[in-house]
């Protein structure tokens, strides 16, 4: 790590405005740290930093981009010319990031290159009995499984069109696997910055180190927040120049003094870890394109199983009915709530006022919230497993991952026919005199599978949380009802 901290500040990538030092291109605004309950290896602030502030710079040369690739190996350029339109501007990047890893040593990236992860956990790596461990309804089935196949047929069509391109290039024939294919596909997914130039995006050294924070309204920003606003608003009428790399108090991007500038989100105290919002996601496509999920998520929608009458009322498109996290459902699943049941013969006149997001009658919206209380329930009721069973068997899964004997754990466990179908199907028999660890792939699968449980878990958490929403508003509105 020192030596590739070295080797980025000689290509001038540095957490402060000013010159790099040779030693390093950290230490001035933030540092590599581990935060093994949030994400793992990330950045924390060296200092206090302001919101808007730049943490981080890295200018074009520093970038990993198939362009760049492509300048420096015309072999490559000319063999992807050669395969265009055909190539997409992922799969390029894809075919550019194997071939740097090919040359070894002698790769300008090597040094960057060696510290990306052997290992991902994007939802394209899941086997069949990790992405059945997402299965929780048959509803359920149709969106978590069948994103999760979707994405490994794209990734596998990709991989079988670009390898007779990789062939004739001489590639290595285990870089020719589709197991390589893989890793530099989710090596591409999960650790790319947008540039303008290329859809693919760029890969920016020690610029992936952070990690995410998911982005929202803005409502959580404190007074001192504020203060570095008005702050910087007196800096734009003193240099304006100076301002205008910062003002967007945005998380970064490619700026027109040919660097890619990251910055603080909000005020960091020294030591907190810095982060960064790549976008606004639920759970199942931080898992799809990142390899990881949040256990609060204020970007996560709870889809529950609808009528087709329900779904086709109104104008509000399917993917707006669903639950937000703390258990409110959403404002069109509401106001759809509504208007379903309100009689055929008077939702013409009332659409207006429905529309408009106002409680029709105290009559009408207990009928809903009674309505979504017993969804909840019987939606709770038809899984195959437990909020507390998930959360036991979650506990279980990251014991075993640290465990020095898994046999230890196993015999103390209730989960034995949970682990059973497990290692059958990784044709694993467990011996009894073995007092080791499991063996590296199964690790492995246990984390994926862990992600699996803790997504199907955290969408019973919200169900749960609408059920005690409702009924609380039952009761504030029964009140009412009697008062009168």
């Amino acid at each position: 790590m020192e030596a590739l901290l070295r080797w980025a500040a000689e290509l001038g990538v540095s957490d402060s405005p000013s010159a790099p030092s040779p030693s390093s291109c950290l230490g001035r605004s933030v540092l590599i740290a581990d935060f093994p309950d949030a994400g793992g290896r990330g950045l924390a602030a060296a200092r206090d930093l302001r919101r808007g502030e730049l943490v981080l710079r890295a200018p074009r040369a520093a970038l990993l981009t198939s362009g760049r690739v492509m300048d420096d190996d015309p072999r490559i350029a000319s063999s992807v010319a050669s395969h265009l339109p055909r190539l997409s501007s992922v799969q390029t990047l894809i075919i550019c990031l194997l071939s740097e890893v090919g040359k070894g040593k002698s790769s300008n990236w090597y040094l960057y290159l060696s510290q990306l992860p052997s290992y991902y956990t994007i939802l394209a790596t899941f086997n069949d009995f990790e992405t059945e461990a997402l299965q929780l309804t048959t509803f359920q089935v149709d969106e978590a499984i069948w994103v999760a196949q979707k994405a490994l047929r794209g990734i596998r069509s990709d991989w079988e069109e670009a390898t007779p391109l990789m062939k004739g290039l001489g590639f290595k024939p285990k870089l020719l696997m589709f197991k390589s294919w893989i890793w530099a596909f989710a090596t591409v997914s999960s650790r790319t910055l947008h540039i303008a130039w290329d859809d693919a995006g760029c890969l920016c050294p020690i610029g992936d180190l952070f990690n995410y924070a998911a982005p929202n309204d803005d409502n959580s920003s404190t007074d001192e927040d504020r203060d570095d606003m008005m702050h910087q608003e007196t800096n734009k009428m003193l240099d304006q120049t100076d301002f205008d790399s910062s003002e967007k108090l945005t998380d970064g991007g490619y700026e027109d003094v040919n660097e890619y500038r990251l910055y603080a989100r909000k005020r960091y105290r020294k030591g907190e870890q810095v982060l960064l919002a790549y976008g606004t996601y639920t759970n199942l496509e931080l898992l799809e394109h990142y390899g990881f999920l949040l256990g609060e998520n204020p970007n996560e929608k709870i889809y529950i199983p609808l009528d087709l009458d329900l779904c086709m009322i109104g104008s509000w498109p399917r993917d707006s009915l669903y639950i937000l996290p703390n258990g409110h459902p959403s404002f069109a699943l509401l106001c759809a709530l509504r208007l379903w049941t309100t009689p055929r013969n008077r939702r013409k006149a009332l659409s207006h006022q429905i529309y408009s997001g106002s409680l029709l009658s105290v009559e009408n919206e207990l009928e809903i919230l009674k309505w979504l209380v017993k969804k909840c329930k019987e939606t709770l009721q038809q899984l195959p497993t437990t909020i507390e069973f998930d959360d036991n068997l979650l506990v279980l899964l990251c014991k075993l991952q640290n465990s020095t004997s898994c046999i230890t754990e196993m015999n103390r466990s209730i989960f034995e026919q949970e682990f059973a179908p497990f290692f059958r199907f990784h044709g694993f028999k467990l011996d009894c005199s073995i007092h080791s660890k499991l063996p590296v792939r199964l690790l492995r699968s246990l984390e994926r599978w862990g992600l699996a449980v803790q997504w199907r878990c955290n969408y019973k958490r919200t169900l749960t949380k609408c059920i005690v929403h409702c009924k609380s508003l039952v009761h504030e509105l029964s009140l009412q009802q009697n008062q009168q």
